[in-house]
């Protein structure tokens, strides 16, 4: 019986856990997003000021997206042979540790040029780490759902720890931002990146407190009455469906790289484009994040009544449309008017993420599911979500005073998205495709 009420648990145990482990992991990648928009342009690039210097600091941030995929590749092989849970425990604790060392990280008037080589030697290991985090959480939570067609549901935990990460990095930045300039760029800058050790011991006792995925276990059982070994699970993504997982990868673009564009390039687009102050726009993304911790659990609702394909066809769809009227309502300049401009955008952006990671789960048979998403959401990631606050950048300081190209920008982000969800078609479908690719192979 005891063991009967604990194995009961674990759904809700392997949600909180992807939950609070993905809060965790993206608040450390939120808060090195912010510290690059706000302050690693002055200490790590000194001599390339202004837009330059904001360029060089971004840059660092997108080479973490370059390194995710490696990252997906390297954790997804060890989720798919030798468990989900082992990787998550091993993410979590190289994020930790090597965002605490960030927060410790001499800046260029101490150690010169060493500074921003360190910088991002730090960032790609932290891109590795968070390439293997995303798949595992969303299948932890995903495969211990107790009904199949819950699984998109409690796959949005996962995703729930986004909104969370962005809101507690929000919450500290506000904190350290209200320090005068020279405190904030001598100091406060690091106390973030600290906080993130006590983070750390929270996400790692509560990771080890969940069993592993019964999916996985099944699907070792059977490999072992299997007569031949099975292909590394990198080849047999790569050879079984290469049309799939292109797919995924374009159906993964909304959420990511639209995400960096309201999250990340809208702080140096207000600050230094629109000459609104910091605090105003880390104000209003405080609001946005806290109204898309709402949405996400009950976008998850709704798709599992009106259907996944049919949810996220709408809110991509809506999503192209979303900019002219978020940057309408930017160029107010005011608190409210920011806010619900950004929060519109966020709103179906939101919505879309929510649900896609359910979606494109399924897209994957067990064995090779860890890999196959996560090679698809950090491919997404290094090629559109790295990039895209640096072609905001340059577009916004080649059009400068106009905001149309960046609108234009966002709207192909959700076009891409729209037409690659729709490509993909069903999960039971994309699944039989697979396995048949893999059977004759």
């Amino acid at each position: 019986m005891r063991g009967n009420t604990a194995t009961g648990h674990q759904p809700v145990r392997a949600s909180t856990a992807a939950f609070v482990g993905t809060m965790i992991e993206w608040y450390d990648f939120y808060i090195y997003a912010t510290a690059a928009a706000l302050v690693f342009g002055k200490l790590f690039f000194p001599s390339a000021t202004g837009f330059y210097g904001t360029l060089a600091a971004l840059g660092t941030f997108a080479v973490g997206f370059f390194a995710r995929p490696l990252g997906g590749v390297i954790f997804g092989h060890i989720g798919d042979k030798i468990g989900r849970k082992k990787s998550l425990v091993i993410t979590l604790v190289m994020m930790g540790t090597v965002t605490v060392l960030i927060g410790l990280l001499p800046t260029y008037a101490s150690i010169g040029v060493w500074a921003p080589v360190l910088l991002i030697l730090l960032r790609i290991v932290q891109g590795i780490a968070v390439g293997g985090e995303w798949g595992g959480a969303v299948l932890m939570a995903g495969e211990h759902s107790p009904d199949r067609a819950k699984r998109t549901f409690f796959a949005s935990f996962a995703q729930l720890g986004s909104p969370a990460g962005l809101i507690l990095s929000m919450l500290m930045f506000k904190l350290v931002t209200s320090l005068d300039d020279e405190a904030f760029l001598a100091w406060g800058w690091r106390v973030p990146f600290l906080f993130s050790a006590v983070l750390l011991v929270v996400g790692f006792v509560i990771r080890l407190s969940v069993n592993e995925s019964p999916d996985f276990l099944a699907e070792k059982q059977a490999q072992a009455q299997r007569a031949r070994p099975a292909q590394a699970p990198l080849a047999q993504v790569l050879r079984g469906a290469p049309r799939l997982l292109a797919l995924a990868v374009g159906a993964n673009v909304l959420g990511i790289a639209g995400f960096y564009f309201t999250n990340t390039f809208m702080i140096a687009y207000t600050t230094q484009y629109a000459g609104l102050s910091r605090a105003v726009i880390l104000d209003c993304l405080l609001v946005v994040s806290i109204m898309q911790f709402f949405i996400t659990p009950l976008a998850a609702y709704i798709a599992s009544r009106v259907g996944n394909l049919r949810f996220l066809g709408a809110t991509a769809l809506a999503s192209i449309f979303t900019p002219y009227v978020m940057f309408n309502l930017v160029d107010q300049g005011s608190l409210t008017s920011i806010t619900l401009g950004v929060g519109v955008a966020v709103l179906f952006m939101g919505a879309y993420y929510a649900v896609i990671a359910g979606y494109v789960s399924d897209s994957f048979p067990t064995g090779i599911r860890y890999t196959g998403i996560s090679l698809a959401y950090q491919l997404s990631g290094a090629i559109f979500g790295g990039l895209t606050p640096l072609l905001g950048t340059v577009l916004a300081e080649n059009f400068k005073g106009q905001w149309w190209p960046l609108a234009v920008l966002f709207s192909a982000i959700s076009l891409l998205s729209l037409v690659s969800v729709l490509l993909l078609g069903n999960a039971g479908q994309r699944t039989e495709h697979f396995q048949l690719k893999d059977q004759q192979a």
